[in-house]
C-alpha cells in the first residue's frame, strides 16, 4: 500500500468515525436522509483539511477545495443512497447501514481525490 493510500485510509477513517458518530446523533432527530447528509458534510470538511495538509502535502488551495467538494457531493449521493437502500432492503441496524454507505463512498472518494484532486503534477523545467 502506498504512503498516500495509507494516509488517506487514516484520514478517511477518522472522517468515517465522525460521519457515523454524528449520524447516530442526527438520524433519530432529523431522519435518515437528513442525518446522513449533515453528518457526511461535516466529515467531508474534516477529511479535506486533513487530507490536503497531511496526506497529499501542502495546502488545499481554492481549486483543490472546489474539486474536493464537487467529488464529495457525488460521494454524498452515493453514501446517502447506499445507506438508505441498505436500510430499506435489510433488517440490519441503522448504524450498520450507514457504515456500509460510508464504505462504498470511501472507495469512490479515494479514487477521485488520488487521481484528480491531489494528483502529483510534473515539475516545470
Amino acid at each position: 500500500m502506498s504512503r498516500k493510500a495509507a494516509g488517506y485510509l487514516l484520514s478517511g477513517g477518522g472522517a468515517a468515525v465522525i460521519d457515523i458518530s454524528l449520524f447516530r446523533l442526527f438520524a433519530p432527530v432529523m431522519g435518515v436522509m437528513a442525518g446522513a447528509t449533515l453528518s457526511f458534510l461535516v466529515a467531508a470538511v474534516v477529511n479535506f483539511l486533513v487530507s490536503s495538509r497531511y496526506v497529499f502535502g501542502g495546502g488545499g488551495g481554492a481549486r483543490k477545495a472546489v474539486l474536493f467538494l464537487v467529488f464529495a457531493g457525488v460521494g454524498l449521493v452515493i453514501n446517502v443512497t447506499a445507506t438508505t437502500l441498505i436500510w430499506q432492503a435489510s433488517d440490519l441496524p441503522l448504524i450498520l447501514c450507514k457504515t456500509g454507505g460510508v464504505g462504498i463512498a470511501f472507495l469512490f472518494n479515494f479514487a477521485f481525490n488520488f487521481l484528480i484532486v491531489f494528483r502529483a503534477r510534473p515539475a516545470h523545467r
